[in-house]
């Protein structure tokens, strides 16, 4: 029975990153691609490049790289985290929207208010989107200035080249860190505004993909994390990351580690001095640098040298006091 349920567990690992395709809810959606073909036309187009745009949109350079090779390899991996430790999350989100709401009852009594379903509904996606971003943006802040959880940050930094894969080169530890965030926001949002609602909303509302999260998606998340530098109006720069700001942010100069740091939107980078637009540089290589490149060349060294430099640091600094 133990091995049946083992190898299901695999089965359903493994088909995980294919349902990716069709879920409207993840980046690599069919829909989303095409319409990353369609920007990377335009910007094709635009920058009066020679050659085929095919060559142009998939360099063998990159999708046959090393690093490349790497994404894949995490994407899979982190698939079998996905079964085991992060399904039951949504369980948790739905447990911590259900004693929000019982607080709030118990608080402020049964809600009275008359509140539309489209008010309801344009208000919960424009709080979940605000708070989400902001959280998001906080915990990568965090991720960068505390060297623990640098360490493990610098997995989805050591890509020395894009591709939309590499969204999902994260270190199994980070992974589970960033959706306990994302979880812990969804299920406070959900909660207040299942109060509010008078159960005017249905629980699958709160679940599904929300209308900014379309637009975002639709419009170049995929060319984040990709050589195509498509920008956006500078003045648009400072409320939104354009794909080619978030590039930027994947420089291999140390000067841009911790700059860009919003998900979707800038105004949290422009508001804590971490802006960088895309007209403040020309030219975006990737990676660590070449000193700590050659240590991430790996998927063994990807997942493991986190623990070993962890464990290193905390021995010479154990030496050190004594």
């Amino acid at each position: 029975m133990v091995i049946k349920e083992l190898l299901d567990i695999v089965e359903e690992a493994l088909k995980m990153p294919f349902t990716y395709f069709m879920n409207p809810t993840k980046r690599i959606y069919v829909l989303y691609i095409f319409t990353t073909v369609l920007l990377a036309y335009y910007v094709y187009k635009r920058s009066k490049i020679t050659g085929s745009f095919w060559s142009f949109l998939v360099p063998k350079k990159i999708w046959l790289s090393e690093s490349t090779r790497v994404d894949a390899f995490l994407f899979f991996f982190n698939s079998f985290i996905k079964i085991i430790v992060i399904a039951p999350f949504l369980i948790i989100g739905l447990r911590l929207a259900f004693y929000t709401n019982e607080y709030l009852n118990r608080i402020f009594g049964f809600f009275e208010g008359d509140l539309s379903k489209t008010t309801l509904i344009i208000t919960y996606t424009i709080s979940l989107t605000l708070l989400n971003d902001l959280a998001s943006f906080i915990v990568h802040y965090l991720q960068h200035k505390i060297p623990f959880l640098w360490e493990f940050h610098k997995i989805h930094h050591s890509a020395t080249s894009l591709n939309p894969l590499t969204q999902y080169r994260i270190h199994p530890l980070e992974l589970i860190m960033n959706n306990l965030k994302s979880i812990i926001i969804f299920g406070f949002v959900a909660g207040v505004f299942d109060y509010l609602s008078v159960d005017k909303m249905d629980k699958l509302t709160f679940i599904g993909v929300n209308v900014f999260s379309l637009v975002f998606l639709t419009f170049g998340a995929n060319l984040r994390h990709s050589h195509i530098k498509l920008t956006y109006f500078n003045f648009l720069e400072y409320i939104f990351i354009s794909p080619y700001q978030h590039q930027i942010h994947h420089s291999d100069q140390e000067e841009f580690f911790d700059k860009n740091m919003g998900s979707k939107l800038a105004v949290w980078d422009w508001l804590f001095g971490t802006l960088v637009r895309s007209n403040q540089i020309e030219k975006v290589t990737y990676g660590l640098g070449l000193n700590q490149d050659k240590e991430y060349t790996s998927f063994w060294n990807n997942l493991f040298n986190p623990f070993i430099k962890i464990f290193n640091k905390t021995v010479a600094l154990f030496y050190i006091k004594k």
